[in-house]
């Protein structure tokens, strides 16, 4: 449980904004914006980032430019090809 103080402007357009959005009191909009803020940050991490990050153990010999797409298709090639040599 959190109590904060706002300043009467604040206050004001808090109910203005309540006015104006499906909420039933200021809990539940307060929420909502919280959620949606916290939803809009999340979008502007990428997936690995939202996942905890590259899993260091996979790229300690990787190629530093393993992310651009030739570099990755040809790593990829030649993978498929030492795992068929190896059969």
């Amino acid at each position: 449980m959190t109590t904060i103080k706002l300043n009467k402007e604040t206050e004001k357009q808090l109910a203005d904004i309540l006015s104006q959005e499906n909420c039933s009191n200021k809990t539940e909009l307060i929420e909502q914006l919280i959620r949606d803020r916290w939803l809009a940050l999340q979008a502007e991490k990428t997936v690995v980032e939202r996942r905890g990050g590259h899993p260091q153990h996979l790229l300690q010999n990787a190629s530093p430019d393993l992310s651009e797409r030739e570099t990755r298709k040809k790593a990829i090639a030649d993978y498929v090809l030492r795992q068929n040599f190896s059969r």
